[in-house]
């Protein structure tokens, strides 16, 4: 009899947690997303507004700096508690990154949005931790669906949340008992964002072509060139958060003179297209043909907002990113435009996050069943090519990219 009872202790202990923490996670991710829209709208009413970036980013700064030092890392931080567990992220967190990041997109930053939902939900989802006083494994799954809980609700792909949830943290060692707590907590923040009528972007379906085996050489192709933007996206953060603060001690001031340099090169260019997500560049990439040097400007612009210390996410950059490449490529490859936006929307993203598993489940989500194997050649493609390092410093990536370049740096790069 003791067995059972245990078992659903068990089970209505994190029947509930799930329940909650997945309408929290919901819950935040509506509010965000609808003053996100709201910032956004009004910022491109007003493009004076831009103006006001350098004093946005000292805010930011400064309220960092003094008061929120222990959540800074962001997302890193998650990962590293992940990790190595050392105490439960402070509730804080949430409401500053809110902040920051509305402040970052309402005068113009280039910067995405998953960031926020993700810190959002995981910071409240860690206070279960102290209150129902989980053990360190326990408290693993805790940051896992306060991942999947904000991931699903921010982007509308419950599946995608999960398996990113689990992925990110420790690809070559997925916990088998997290699954099933991840996809409910998913599945619930989606459903609550959807209840609160917060809307998605939706994209357009891309045609699919007929699968043979003349098209392979072009999906690995392509792949390969996602993937190495991808790597050229993550050296870039990286770089320049290096070189300001090597450049700038005070942190307060990198992102007041990160500002001051954007919006006045906004200024001088007229360059709009790049300001804050970049949602209707993406949507015409499913369209019409892009420059090369549009994806190469988004992420310039990302990776100097974010690198100078202004707040948001990666992955809507790099969804605009791939968006642009692909669409880019269709004048050289013999592959739908449409397709091949939809294939770099998620394998950019794939490529610096580690996560591709979880970026063929979006394309299916977003894309349709019938995707399938062309995101999904093309995800794990760039997967292997985008490096070792990603957009998380924290990450632990071994698995299946570990074990290629473990054998081929003792195969033949040994003597090096």
């Amino acid at each position: 009899m003791k067995p059972t009872v245990n078992f659903l202790g068990l089970l209505l202990k994190w029947s509930v947690i799930c329940l909650v923490v997945g309408i929290l996670a919901g819950g935040s991710s509506a509010l965000f997303l609808y003053t996100l829209n709201l910032a956004t709208d009004f910022r491109d009413a007003h493009l004076w507004i831009i103006f006001l970036l350098p004093l946005a980013g000292l805010v930011i700064g400064y309220g960092y700096h003094y008061y929120g030092q222990d959540v800074v890392k962001g997302n890193n931080l998650i990962l590293e508690e992940y990790e190595k567990p050392r105490s439960i992220i402070p509730l804080k967190m949430a409401p500053m990154v809110y902040l920051g990041t509305i402040l970052t997109h309402l005068f113009g930053g280039s910067a995405g949005r998953e960031g926020t939902a993700v810190q959002m939900s995981t910071a409240i989802a860690d206070q279960f931790t102290g209150i129902f006083k989980l053990s360190k494994q326990e408290r693993k799954i805790i940051l896992i669906i306060g991942i999947s809980g904000g991931f699903a609700s921010v982007f509308g792909t419950p599946l995608t949340g999960a398996i990113f949830a689990i992925e990110v943290l420790y690809f070559s060692r997925v916990r088998f008992k997290s699954i099933i707590p991840s996809l409910l907590t998913a599945y619930i923040a989606y459903y609550t964002v959807q209840i609160l009528q917060i809307p998605h972007t939706h994209y357009l379906p891309p045609y699919i072509p007929q699968m043979h085996l003349k098209v392979l050489p072009w999906l690995l192709l392509v792949g390969i060139v996602f993937g190495l933007s991808a790597s050229m996206f993550s050296t870039a953060v990286h770089y320049v958060a290096k070189k300001a603060k090597q450049y700038i001690p005070f942190p307060p001031f990198r992102p007041f003179i990160g500002g001051l340099i954007f919006a006045t090169l906004i200024y001088l260019t007229g360059a709009t297209q790049y300001l804050g997500l970049g949602i209707p560049t993406i949507v015409e990439s499913f369209q019409t043909a892009q420059t090369g040097d549009v994806f190469l400007l988004k992420l310039l612009a990302t990776a100097f907002i974010l690198g100078m210390g202004f707040k948001g996410g990666e992955v809507t950059p790099l969804f605009f990113i791939g968006a642009a490449l692909g669409s880019a490529l269709s004048i050289f490859v013999p592959l739908p435009i449409s397709l091949l936006a939809a294939m770099g929307f998620v394998s950019v993203f794939s490529g610096a996050t580690h996560t591709p598993l979880a970026c063929t489940m979006m394309g299916i989500e977003l894309f349709g069943l019938e995707s399938a194997l062309f995101v999904g050649i093309s995800c794990f493609t760039a997967y292997f090519f985008s490096g070792y390092h990603g957009i998380y410093e924290s990450q632990v990536v071994k698995g299946p990219k570990h074990l290629v370049y473990r054998f081929l740096r003792n195969r033949y790069l040994k003597n090096l």
